[in-house]
């Protein structure tokens, strides 16, 4: 029987050496086995798919092999004479020390002849996991032989002790033993160890007693590598896994740059003539161990393969050899995504001498460049008294229009990897301000007199529909009236924009959720739901609305269900999820990068976990243990940036104030605790900032999502507003900045700070908000409500009014009373 390195072959077996004595990392050992233990458990799906529009002309989207797959053993090569991708078996495969045996008897070098030999036969050849394809008819077993190499170092250490200048260098110490050791087993000196020579030597020291069943020969029936009958130093030092690794300083850290969308590849650097098999690591968690589906194929030279890479995969990655953690290499995965962009408004018509706006907002990474064209000629703002481009030009502001500023204004943005582009035309005449009034740009507010339909600009009231006011379909009040009640009000609790199509809206006590055409500006008809139903969310990506139920107000019988086709709103129906207990779920937004989500979360209040969810099928697919961390989920937040989940954990009374943990969103796995910031937290709409507000402390703390996949702190704030709710605003001075405004739960002030600077300003006396009380379905008892990408004004109710901010001016816009419990708020874009 053939047999190679040992301890290699345990790992490839999926069982590890037991630790020689003395001389091997034990602590490294433990960690590797647990590590092992968990992450066998957990698989990992690709979270997202990432939109890019990449520079026409990109070799590497066009490569004919880059979309062809290859199995194992083979690769993709082009046809001279058809010049089409074809899968090849290998034709050779590197020298490496990885014993492998296969499903038909044979015994393999390394995983890549194996792999090989399958492709050239053409039948499935798979790896068998037993230890006695190894060692067949042996007495020894493999913990006696590990022992036996134990006493033989211990034996050797007796003999002779290292040099004093070895003392701290521990892998140089253990070589020193083993080249002692072999020339004392050598007793010719020829260079070879016989069966002969260690027999001899096993009688005159007198060892049988000591080897636990095993005989100095075993070295010949394990260790062996050329199967020659003799033993070489090297196949000793084989034996005993001594290795000498280097790394070259220059590579200790490497910077790898990929387009979104592509493949990369990442070398490990580590070199040596026994190296072990190489261990690679994302935060700190084993990947060469989990089945991804998009992290896969470790290659015959340990190298890790990445397919379609997203933004979610950015970020550090580490290689060692196994059992060699001091020695690493960080790779640093950094991706760029092709700019995409949105013009505002499409088109627009004014009359002559008053101002004109154009505004369009890009994204990418590295952040894009924008210019303007107008019909097709660069635009000159130097030029012109009339043009001014604010904020890094995404705004092209003309101060007097004139007829001759008729056009189409063309909004280019490029960076080093793509460029989009949008057009904007704007109209000169006379009779500009005597077209229709369109229904979009509104608030829409559910206050307990029904639903006031807001326009913030001129702080009108454009409709109010009345809790007597009728539902097309049914013919039933919007609010029916509730005997012993004087007078006919409304309870609202959760209301979402399906496409600036419908609204829908929770009313908990009518078991229901309402339609509104945003057209028409009526309720079309309604939809019976499970009892109380508190919370909604649309998922864009599936076009479909979650509604969460409570069933009675002790949440005893909580209900998750989904309203499918939501945006066509014709013969809507109700469909229950199989999932029990859920008291909260977690949907990630999408943005203009990441226009596809594809999971979600559950969780309950109780339990130490979080439950991953196929969206498009409604399953479950995983639970995420966080016991460990002691932490009871109470909200999530998510950036596509190095694909981060952040989780807020619940108080604790004896424990103080709850750390909030990192989830990889590539693994699944929990990171750790993100620092030592607390609060609930918010991700801004370009996943760069990471706002987290500490209720009981009154702290704000801040945080930037680096291109790099880097959770970098940048301040924290102390206030004595103890937030209830908090919003990003485009800055309208800065291109890809925002401010944050944030209400407070019992304070009537509100809190303005510019993301960049940590400039913190107050809008003071707004009235007192709504209590708890009169506010049950959330600790959200104030709400911030912004006006979209493009949008400058905030909304945010008090008990018996509504206050309208100008988000450019950070000033108070206007209070528009009588709106009781107006905490449901809708945003309405241009429709």
């Amino acid at each position: 029987m053939t047999s190679r390195s040992f301890w290699c072959s345990l790992v490839l077996l999926g069982v590890f050496p037991l630790v020689t004595r003395g001389w091997m990392d034990v602590d490294q050992s433990r960690s590797l086995y647990s590590d092992v233990g968990r992450l066998h458990q957990e698989d990992s799906r690709r979270f997202e798919v990432t939109r890019r529009k990449a520079l026409q002309g990109q070799e590497g989207l066009r490569a004919p092999c880059q979309r062809r797959f290859c199995g194992q053993g083979s690769r993709c090569v082009l046809n001279r004479d058809t010049q089409q991708p074809e899968c090849r078996c290998v034709e050779d495969c590197k020298a490496s020390y990885m014993p492998v045996c296969g499903s038909d008897g044979r015994f393999y070098e390394n995983h890549c002849q194996l792999h090989r030999a399958s492709c050239l036969q053409r039948k499935k050849i798979y790896i068998i996991h037993s230890k006695d394809c190894f060692f067949k008819g042996s007495s020894c077993t493999m913990a006696d032989y590990s022992r036996l190499k134990s006493i033989l170092l211990d034996l050797q250490a007796r003999r002779q002790s290292p040099p004093g200048s070895l003392a701290k260098d521990r892998p140089a110490q253990k070589h020193f033993l083993i080249e002692e050791l072999f020339k004392h087993l050598d007793l010719n000196s020829d260079g070879h160890l016989s069966s002969s020579e260690l027999a001899q030597l096993m009688k005159k020291e007198d060892l049988e007693g000591d080897l636990l069943g095993c005989t100095l020969e075993d070295l010949l029936q394990f260790d062996d590598y050329n199967n020659d009958g003799h033993l070489t130093l090297q196949e000793l030092y084989t034996a005993f896994q001594v290795v000498q690794l280097s790394l070259p300083e220059e590579l200790r850290v490497t910077v790898t740059t990929i387009t979104v969308g592509l493949s990369t590849v990442l070398t490990c650097g580590i070199r040596g003539a026994l190296r072990p098999p190489i261990v690679w690591k994302r935060n700190g968690v084993l990947l060469n161990f989990l089945d991804l589906e998009d992290i896969n194929d470790f290659g015959e030279d340990d190298s890790l393969y990445i397919t379609k890479v997203t933004t979610i995969h950015m970020g550090n990655y580490t290689c060692h050899a196994y059992g060699y953690e001091e020695l690493y290499q960080t790779h640093i995965l950094q991706v760029n995504v092709p700019p995409v962009i949105r013009v505002y408004p499409e088109t627009q018509a004014q009359e002559p001498g008053v101002s004109a706006s154009l505004k369009c907002h890009a994204e990418g990474i590295p952040n894009p460049r924008i210019t303007w064209l107008k019909n097709g000629i660069d635009i000159m703002p130097k030029l012109s008294k009339q043009l001014s481009l604010l904020a890094n030009g995404s705004e092209l502001h003309i101060s007097s229009v004139r007829y001759e500023d008729t056009g189409a204004y063309t909004c280019i943005a490029k960076n080093e990897v793509g460029v989009d582009e949008d057009i904007s035309s704007l109209f000169i005449e006379d009779s500009a301000r005597k077209t229709r009034l369109s229904v979009g740009n509104m608030f829409y507010v559910f206050s307990d007199d029904g639903i006031t339909v807001l326009q913030p600009n001129e702080c009108e009231i454009r409709r109010h529909i009345r809790p007597e006011e009728r539902i097309f379909t049914s013919y039933e009040e919007i609010c029916p009236r509730v005997e012993g009640e004087d007078t006919q009000s409304c309870l609202w609790a959760s209301a979402v924009n399906v496409r600036d199509k419908y609204i829908y809206v929770t009313q908990p006590k009518q078991n229901r959720v309402m339609i509104i055409d945003i057209q028409t500006q009526k309720a079309i008809q309604s939809v019976d739901v499970d009892p109380l139903p508190t919370k909604l969310h649309y998922d864009k990506s599936h076009d479909q609305v979650w509604v969460l139920s409570w069933g009675d107000m002790r949440k005893s019988s909580p209900t998750l269900q989904v309203i499918p086709e939501a945006s066509t709103a014709e013969d809507p129906h109700v469909i229950h999820t199989p999932f029990e207990g859920v008291d909260d779920f977690f949907i990630p937004p999408t943005n203009l990068i990441i226009n596809h989500v594809r999971f979600g979360f559950i969780f309950n209040h109780s339990k130490h976990a979080v439950h991953k969810i196929d969206l498009e099928t409604v399953t479950h697919i995983k639970t995420i243990p966080l016991q460990a961390y002691g932490c009871v989920p109470q909200a999530m937040a998510y950036t596509h940036l190095g694909g981060y989940y952040f989780v807020q954990c619940r108080r604790s009374r004896a424990a103080g104030a709850a750390p909030q943990l990192v989830i990889d969103s590539v693994t699944d796995a929990v990171v750790g605790p993100n620092g030592h910031v607390a609060g609930t937290p918010h991700v801004s709409p370009d996943g760069r900032y990471l706002v987290s507000a500490d209720r009981a402390s009154g702290s704000v703390t801040v945080q930037a999502l680096t291109v790099r996949g880097e959770i970098q702190l940048v301040y924290e704030l102390k206030t004595n507003v103890r937030v209830s709710d908090l919003t990003f605003q485009p800055s309208f001075t800065e291109g890809n900045q925002y401010y944050v405004y944030a209400t407070s739960r019992l304070q009537t002030d509100v809190l303005f700070v510019e993301l960049a600077t940590g400039r913190m300003n107050v809008l003071k006396n707004l009235k007192d908000p709504i209590t708890s009380k009169d506010w049950p379905w959330s600790s959200y008892n104030r709400i911030m409500k912004d006006s979209g990408l493009f949008g400058q004004y905030l909304i945010t109710p008090a008990k018996d009014s509504l206050f309208v901010i100008n988000g450019r001016q950070n000033t108070l816009r206007c209070e528009v009373s009588g709106i009781r419990r107006g905490n449901t708020v809708v945003w309405v874009g241009e429709v």
